[in-house]
């Protein structure tokens, strides 16, 4: 089992411990609800059993095991970002290539491709990159108490990320990015 797979299953295990309830009970739970869009359930599990995002999200994937992992599966690294930097998208290729250099300096980590964009992990996952729309990148951020900043969106308690930071030129991938960046990286240890 990857490194991965262990984060995950224990997430999962750490669900179930916060609710009481096995997996098999929180899909029933799913299934009965009516509802099928990811959004709803995740948000129904936040809102009923006090789950934080990434939690309600991590669980929805698991119930319907639809998560963006599975979804690159048997794929190369290649293939998985020639599908995220398609259409519309594919102008953000160069943005991503730009980080990927500079992140590339830092030392070892994981690149886990994900079906609409890159995790970056060493023990913990410390960033995510790739477009979230056809117009908008986004680099997610694991970092604790960095400085506040207009660039750095603090995003609520339970995100999958602290921060966001919106990028729309290559010229943004500046010193001041890869450095909060840098300090995640050095936080996942």
């Amino acid at each position: 089992m990857s490194s991965l797979d262990q984060a995950v299953q224990t997430q999962i295990d750490n669900i179930q411990k916060k609710t009481g309830k096995t997996l098999a009970e929180l899909s029933t739970i799913a299934k009965k609800s009516g509802l099928a869009k990811h959004g709803e359930l995740r948000d129904m599990f936040k809102e009923k059993l006090g789950l934080g995002h990434g939690d309600a999200n991590a669980l929805v994937h698991a119930i319907f095991a639809s998560d963006g992992t599975r979804a690159a599966d048997g794929k190369s690294g290649d293939a998985v970002l020639d599908e995220i930097y398609s259409g519309a998208k594919a102008g953000f290729r160069v943005i991503h290539e730009k980080l990927m250099n500079e992140i590339n300096t830092f030392g070892e980590f994981e690149i886990v491709p994900k079906k609409g964009y890159v995790s970056l992990r060493r023990k913990k996952q410390f960033a995510m990159i790739g477009p979230k729309t056809n117009t908008r990148f986004e680099v997610g951020i694991n970092a604790k108490d960095l400085k506040k900043n207009a660039r750095l969106l603090e995003q609520p308690k339970g995100s999958m990320c602290n921060y966001i930071v919106n990028v729309s030129d290559t010229q943004e991938v500046n010193s001041e990015l890869i450095g909060w960046i840098k300090s995640a990286f050095e936080g996942a240890e």
